[in-house]
């Protein structure tokens, strides 16, 4: 994931805006994106071995001619991650944007997955 960074940045945009910021503030911020930057990093690589399991569902489903979508299952994974993000204090509707999206996704490698074992 990229970082975008916006013009409260110490960057160049802004001309001259950056020079105002005081050193301790320059440097709680770089700490708090190189900590954001790092969670970026973990996420990417946790969606990857999600994936990497996903795939193997995929392949299983293919072999026993089961359909690529499971609405039940994907009905209490969004109920549960609802609830994982209420207790985390994130909104549950972002967490159940983020996972209906994941699962999409999902479906569409099982589909292609299904159309390659015909």
């Amino acid at each position: 994931m990229t970082t975008r960074h916006t013009s409260d940045d110490s960057g160049a945009a802004g001309a001259g805006a950056g020079d105002a910021v005081d050193p301790a503030v320059r440097a709680e911020l770089s700490r708090l994106r190189e900590s954001i930057d790092n969670i970026d990093a973990a996420v990417v690589h946790m969606l990857a071995e999600r994936f990497k399991c996903t795939q193997q569902v995929g392949h299983l489903k293919a072999n026993h001619q089961l359909p690529p979508a499971d609405p039940a299952r994907e009905a209490r994974q969004i109920a549960r991650l609802r609830e994982l993000a209420e207790n985390a204090k994130l909104d549950p509707a972002f967490a159940e944007k983020f996972l209906n999206f994941i699962i999409a996704e999902v479906i569409r490698h099982h589909e292609s997955i299904a159309d390659g074992a015909r």
